[in-house]
């Protein structure tokens, strides 16, 4: 276990400890003088980081995904932690835990993909079922099915989280669907299942996250559609209606034109996946904000995501509670006839 984590670091301390390098990018103040700016990260986050004094030498013992030791000070700029580096050299391997260094999902990888095989075998529609296991049981596809995240940072941003996010969606999309007949099952769960498989190759997460060539140029709405459109043509007699129905809900997921989406979604599977996909997606946000210790009271640290602090409701609550001494006389009698549980069950 490395000394210190990006979530323990706090102002005014001085560290030496181990991270990785997610970015690299020497740059010159006003003045003309080089500076190293670097994006360093562990498993609980990344910060930025500066390096002011031989920054050129520096620059060139170290690249975007090695690992580094560095001794720095933590610094409150603009009411976000950053470091200000006084040494900085390449790690060895001996001295590096990769466990350290990459988030994982919490949850079984291997269930996760046998629940999502169940999911696909599910779909009464044959041509729906065939197109979505030929995609998710493809032995190019698998590895990085159960390893890609599903973003950079905004949602599910750990090893696995693609995965675990498909499922989570999947789960929803089938409850849902329950309360609105009208719609078709198969076809929102095709959406479900698809709808991000292009993240496979979009990103990059050997070491730091990031974007490959790819996926900068093109993004993963063109390369699954690229992909799926090929999964579709290889079925013999796939009807073209349905194509273009997967097709559309492929483009249209993001919703709007702002956030990526070539089209907006036209019909009612397409709008639902939108919306839960949206849905599953803030909420892992939110998921991620309440875990980690930054903030203030009972509020949250600003989510960039979210584009908002957010209550911790628990914290809030617990706070006005009135002390045991002040309960009502009919609440203290139920708390002990519940055995101080306080239930009323």
């Amino acid at each position: 276990m490395k000394p210190a984590y990006v979530a323990d670091l706090k102002a005014d301390q001085t560290v030496t400890t181990f991270f990785l390098v997610c970015e690299k990018e020497l740059r010159t103040t006003r003045e003309g003088k080089p500076f190293l700016r670097l994006e360093l990260g562990d498993r609980t986050g990344t910060i930025e980081a500066r390096l002011w004094d031989n920054a050129e030498e520096v620059s060139a013992s170290v690249d975007r995904d090695d690992f580094v030791k560095v001794q720095a000070r933590v610094e409150l700029y603009r009411n976000k932690t950053q470091l200000s580096l006084d040494r900085l050299r390449r790690a060895t391997a001996e001295e590096i835990d990769p466990g350290d260094f990459f988030p994982h999902t919490t949850q079984d990888v291997e269930q996760l993909y046998a629940r999502l095989r169940e999911f696909a075998a599910s779909i009464s529609n044959p041509w729906l079922r065939r197109l979505c296991q030929s995609v998710i049981e493809d032995p190019a596809m698998v590895p990085g099915l159960k390893r890609a995240p599903a973003a950079k940072t905004m949602h599910h941003a750990y090893l696995g989280g693609l995965l675990e996010h498909i499922v989570s969606l999947c789960t929803l999309c089938r409850s849902v669907a329950a309360c609105y007949p009208e719609a078709d099952p198969d076809l929102l769960l095709t959406g479900a299942i698809l709808h991000d498989i292009g993240k496979i190759n979009e990103l990059s997460y050997e070491r730091s996250f990031g974007y490959t060539d790819q996926g900068q140029l093109l993004g993963h709405i063109i390369m699954e559609l690229e992909l799926l459109t090929k999964k579709m043509d290889a079925i013999d007699g796939f009807p073209p209606p349905l194509k273009a129905l997967v097709q559309h809900l492929i483009v249209s997921h993001h919703g709007r034109y702002e956030f990526g989406s070539p089209k907006l979604p036209m019909f009612r599977e397409a709008l639902m996946l939108h919306y839960l996909d949206d849905l599953d997606s803030k909420l892992a946000s939110i998921r991620a904000s309440l875990a980690s210790d930054k903030g203030e009271g009972d509020w949250t640290a600003w989510s960039s995501a979210l584009e908002r602090r957010l209550l911790r409701v628990d914290r809030f609550l617990q706070a006005d509670a009135p002390p045991a001494s002040q309960q009502a006389p009919q609440q203290l009698q139920l708390d002990a006839a519940a055995g101080g549980s306080g239930r009323k069950d």
